[in-house]
This record gives C-alpha cells, sequence and structure tokens, in this order.
C-alpha cells in the first residue's frame, strides 16, 4: 500500500509541477511579488497533495518567532520537500542556490524572476562577494534569504557538514538570522519515491539577533538546529517504528 500511495503522490507531484510551470509563463510579465505568490500556491497544492495522497501532513511550531522584515533564514536541509515547503512559511522568501539551476529552461527562467541568489560554487571568494550583495539588496526589501549551510541534503542523523559561507553571510547581512529545524528525510527520503505517511515536523527556533561573531555564530547556530532536528527525528521515527536512536546508522544506510 505504501508503494502504491507513494506512485500515485509522485505521478500527482510532478503532473502538478508541469502544468503550474505552464501557468507561470504569462505570470513572467507580472510584478514579482504577484508572481511570487503564484508560486506560493503551487507549493501549497504540493503540500495538499501529500497530505492527500500519501498521507504526509505538516505540523509548524514556532511561526509567531518569525520577525517582522529582512532576514537570514538558516535552515536543515534532508529532503526536496524543504525547496518548495519553506516557501509557505515566510512572506518574501528567497533562496541562495547553486548558479547551474538559473540555466534549467522554465525553471532557471522563474529563479531569476523571483530574484533568486545564485551562488557560482567554481568562483572561490568572488562568488562569496557577489552573492553576499546581493543578498544583502534583497533582504534591504524586507526579503527573507533562505540558505541551507550544508549546501546540499544530508540524510537524516548523518553528522553535520556546516560550511562557513552562513557564517559569512550572517556578518555581512546585518539582519537576525532565523534557524530552522525539520525531519523531512523521514518522511520524503532523498533518492527514494517512497512518501512516508505521518507528520513532518518543522521548528522555527529563536532568532539569533545580528552583531554576534562569526565563530560565536557558526558554534550556536550549529548547536540550535542539530539539537532541534535529533529531538524531531527521535519523534519521527517512534511515529514511524523506526530505530529511535539518535543519528541511527541503520536508516542512514536507507536514506
Amino acid at each position: 500500500m505504501l508503494t502504491i500511495r507513494s506512485l500515485i503522490f509522485n505521478v500527482a507531484f510532478y503532473a502538478n509541477l508541469i502544468l503550474w510551470l505552464i501557468l507561470l509563463i504569462p505570470a513572467v510579465l507580472l510584478p514579482r511579488r504577484v508572481f511570487l505568490r503564484w508560486v506560493q500556491t503551487w507549493a501549497r497544492t504540493s503540500l495538499w497533495l501529500l497530505k492527500v495522497l500519501a498521507g504526509t501532513k505538516v505540523e509548524i511550531v514556532g511561526a509567531e518567532k518569525i520577525p517582522e522584515g529582512g532576514a537570514l533564514v538558516a535552515s536543515k536541509h534532508q529532503s526536496l520537500w524543504e525547496t518548495f515547503a519553506l516557501l509557505t512559511m515566510f512572506g518574501d522568501p528567497t533562496f541562495i542556490l547553486k548558479r547551474e539551476l538559473m540555466w534549467i529552461p522554465f525553471f532557471g527562467w522563474y529563479l531569476r524572476k523571483a530574484r533568486c541568489v545564485p551562488v557560482n560554487r567554481k568562483a572561490g571568494s568572488q562568488a562569496l562577494v557577489r552573492m553576499t550583495a546581493q543578498a544583502k539588496d534583497e533582504a534591504r526589501h524586507g526579503r527573507q534569504i533562505i540558505i541551507f549551510p550544508e549546501g546540499t541534503r544530508r540524510a537524516p542523523g548523518a553528522p553535520p557538514a556546516y560550511k562557513y559561507g552562513v557564517a559569512h553571510l550572517y556578518q555581512n547581512l546585518g539582519f537576525p538570522c532565523i534557524p530552522v529545524a525539520l525531519n523531512s528525510g523521514l518522511y520524503w527520503p532523498r533518492r527514494q519515491f517512497i512518501r512516508r505517511p505521518g507528520t513532518i515536523r518543522v521548528e522555527i527556533l529563536d532568532t539569533i539577533p545580528p552583531g554576534m561573531s562569526r565563530e560565536e555564530f557558526f558554534k550556536l547556530l550549529q548547536e540550535r538546529v542539530e539539537g532541534a532536528s535529533d529531538r524531531l527525528l527521535a519523534s519521527g521515527r517512534a511515529e514511524l517504528g523506526l530505530d529511535t536512536t539518535p543519528k541511527s546508522t541503520a536508516f542512514i544506510s536507507k536514506a
């Protein structure tokens, strides 16, 4: 039954994605904020499909902690899920993402329209300078800059691998940082088509104010996100009947 429901959801999810890629073509002529509302509507329909077809719900704790205006959002990254679900949690979000995504037909055009912030990972320090300048400009306009500090998806419970880019961005933006913990990888595993029924839990953690040193921020961010994510993973594993031992290598190998 799990396999059948997952298959039905995946077909519906990608069909819905293709439909919205077409529907968004005329929307590129609209103001950016209007365009973003359309994209957020697509994200919400995807979450609805996940709930109805796969039986996977979402619980968000701490949304009241999100400050008004510009901010840096540093989120745990375990799954494809958060790349669209986080769009629904913030008023005017944009992503830090690898430059190559901007080259994909249709999808890349929409990323440009949404004024996402590309990073050329091969350009070294120059890439950080350009990324920071663009991110700072977007934050000044009241936007939430979403970054995945580990740079790529990590299996649930895998040892953290944070990059210093997030600390550089925090130090140079001068805006508060909103840490985000989650356990999405248990329900939407990377490199698998299985979608497990249950409740994906997201926790918006206490905001880190601007002005901390790079090292102090980097350490605090990891402590908050990893501590909360481990707690959410334990809760999720208990719900799914999996091994509840933190950083379970048995589950990592499956993910």
